[in-house]
């Protein structure tokens, strides 16, 4: 998003002239998103209100708080002793702030105040309501979508749908149920005018029917759930899946840098290799990974980035991929290769050159010699922190490594332009249809269909693996386990295994920190704690969740 503030009326109304023709291809927004006066609203330009909401929505997706450390699939860098509060739960409490909080809630402002404008500023023409009822639906979707991003971790929130234009303290928590609702509502409401294939980086029609099966999958658990939700959530999931067959494409394929907007693609954040850092800034090539540059042979500027988080993937993760499992080189660097000249005891790098090999399956002690002297190894044993025994008479010694963690990084996320851990122009993917699928497994199991349970789950794995009716029998686990090889680092894993009551127990059996010192409390961290701030803001009204 582009803001200029304290603009003048005058050069204001030219930038607008000269900047009012966005381009056709793909989502855009102008310099405008700050001028919201009604000299400027027209029903010409109104659009660009809800194109700042698009925008907003880029924030949710560059932050990864909450979505990733304290489940099965993720740990912390660190020693197997050391505390991180997310990651094991000791010590969790209430930050003063949290961008979870706030870029949601960003988003519903800006939802608001767009819905608001479009139904009270502006003057609509006859031929224009059309227009009018697309831009609420589109508002009305992501607003939902934010407001569901709340509730999976917060239970109940603050239900503000006006636009806001003070400074108040008297904001109130609704229940959860509450807000369920309203997002049901609004979904239900959006749904009919919005369209099948949008602009790109728009919310289709489908995306929609993604987020509503996924809502009313969720409720499904609950106590206050209706007896039709997991049946409600499969056809949803079903309308959205539509006649795409992700057989189409290989999973290699729907990853391709140069393929991003592609027909699996139900919603992603969407952003732009310009000049402009707002539109190139997104961060997930950073995530999970290490400080590789340090490596000899890796420049500073080398292709894989920069890591931009503290976590990596448990080792639990590595051990899901079936050898003809396509997606794990999709999904992770098993070599890592030098793009600079460099010099290591009796051995001279070259770009090109392997510096780091992870084998899938452990090496005997011949081959791993014979690696040592020209490369880093690390077995499947050694992913976690802590420096492997040296190996006699090789060149590579792990004593002289700079690292006390190594682990094969995450690929599918890699970029071709960033700025470190940030500064990247990849999109985001928010709904794929291979995800539906998933869904749609996951709530006909709840409804007591396996058989439609099972033909969806088969219908993921027989992309990865070419295999069809690999599975003959479907639970939850095995629903969990395809999801983490098919949507890792894309869904959020924590929001998952709480909805499926699974939470507690795979931490405790695949979270390496967990195991040895978690302090999980199902009366307490299966909600997250409301920022400090915002109790603040409200001293008489906002109230914590319990036991924080």
């Amino acid at each position: 998003m582009k803001k200029y503030k304290n603009i003048r009326p005058i050069l204001g109304l030219l930038i607008l002239t000269m900047l009012f023709s966005a381009c056709n291809d793909f989502i855009q927004e102008d310099v405008y998103s700050s001028v919201t006066s009604e000299n400027f609203i027209t029903e010409d330009n109104a659009d660009q209100l809800v194109v700042g909401v698009y925008t907003a929505t880029r924030g949710v997706y560059r932050n990864h708080g909450y979505k990733f450390a304290g489940t099965d699939l993720f740990t912390t860098k660190s020693e197997i002793f050391s505390f991180s509060p997310e990651n094991d739960y000791n010590n969790f409490v209430a930050p003063t702030t949290n961008g979870v909080w706030s870029s949601n809630y960003n988003v519903i402002a800006k939802a608001s105040t767009a819905i608001n404008r479009y139904q009270t500023q502006i003057s609509w023409s006859e031929i224009n309501l059309e227009a009018k009822a697309y831009g609420i639906a589109q508002s009305r979707a992501l607003r939902a979508l934010a407001f569901f991003n709340l509730v999976v971790q917060y239970g109940g929130v603050a239900l503000e749908l006006e636009e806001p234009l003070s400074i108040r303290n008297d904001y109130t928590r609704s229940t959860e149920e509450e807000t369920f609702s309203l997002i049901i509502r609004e979904l239900e409401d959006a749904i009919p005018d919005l369209v099948d294939d949008p602009q790109v980086g728009r919310f289709s029609k489908r995306a929609a029917q993604h987020l509503l099966a996924e809502v009313y999958l969720t409720r499904a658990y609950k106590s206050y759930a209706s007896s039709s939700d997991f049946q409600t959530a499969a056809d949803l999931a079903v309308q959205a899946i539509g006649s795409y067959d992700i057989r189409t494409q290989t999973f290699a394929e729907v990853f391709d840098y140069n393929n991003q907007i592609n027909p699996e693609i139900l919603f992603a954040a969407h952003w732009e290799n310009n000049g402009f850092s707002e539109d190139r800034n997104n961060n997930k090539h950073g995530l999970f990974m290490y400080g590789i540059q340090d490596i000899a042979g890796i420049s500073r500027t080398n292709q894989y980035g920069k890591q931009g988080d503290g976590l990596m993937m448990t080792p639990y993760f590595y051990s899901l991929f079936a050898d003809n499992d396509t997606r794990e080189d999709v999904t992770m660097h098993r070599v890592l290769y030098a793009d600079e000249e460099a010099g290591w005891v009796d051995d001279v790098i070259v770009p090109g050159d392997t510096v780091v090999y992870f084998p899938k399956h452990a090496l005997d002690m011949d081959e791993l010699s014979d690696r040592l002297d020209r490369y880093w190894v690390y077995q499947p044993d050694q992913y976690l922190y802590g420096k492997p025994d040296d190996i006699p008479g090789v060149n590579y010694q792990y004593s002289a490594s700079p690292f006390f963690v190594n682990f094969p990084i995450m690929k599918k996320f890699d970029d071709e332009v960033f700025n470190d851990e940030n500064g990247g122009a990849r999109d985001a993917f928010i709904f794929r249809v291979a995800g539906s699928h998933l869904l749609a497994a996951e709530a006909f199991l709840g409804a007591s269909n396996s058989t439609q349970a099972l033909f969806h789950l088969n219908r993921v794995r027989e992309r990865a693996t070419g295999e069809v009716d690999h599975y003959s029998a479907i639970d939850l686990d095995t629903i969990l386990e395809e999801r983490a090889m098919e949507l890792a680092g894309e869904t959020n894993r924590w929001a998952t295994l709480k909805r499926m009551g699974k939470l507690e127990e795979r931490i405790k059996m695949y979270n390496p920190h967990v195991i040895d010192h978690g302090a999980f409390d199902a009366a307490k961290h299966l909600l997250r704690p409301i920022p400090i701030r915002e109790l603040e803001l409200s001293p008489s009204t906002m109230t914590q969740n319990p036991n924080y």
